[in-house]
């Protein structure tokens, strides 16, 4: 069986979870500013989503390359960044969602006083 990138894997399989990471890494920086706020919830949600649904697909590309016999730069690659991905957006998404709530419940105690 041939690898999915070719002899070189190993120079390439990178680039998922680097594209990943710096997306997460991104995604949790909005959150840091915005959420406190209140501001753009919308987008911090969508992207939270689009990086566990990014995460999930690396993991179960991982698991498929894995059980058809690719490389261990392969399947460890694509597996690995889907496994972090989802934990640590995973854990942080209901802290993001509190972190909305306080804000949303301190905008409208200030609007009652």
């Amino acid at each position: 069986m041939e690898t999915w990138f070719g002899e070189q894997y190993y120079l390439y399989i990178w680039i998922p979870g680097t594209v990943l990471g710096c997306t997460a890494g991104l995604t949790g920086a909005m959150a840091g500013v915005f959420a406190p706020r209140g501001k753009l919830r919308g987008l911090v949600y969508a992207l939270f989503a689009l990086v566990i649904g990014a995460s999930a697909f690396l993991l179960v590309a991982g698991i498929v390359a894995k059980l058809v016999g690719q490389p261990y730069g392969v399947w460890y690659g694509l597996g690995l960044p889907g496994v972090i991905g989802l934990l640590v957006m995973g854990i942080n998404f209901p802290v993001i969602r509190r972190v909305y709530t306080n804000a949303e419940m301190r905008r409208l105690e200030s609007n009652d006083v």
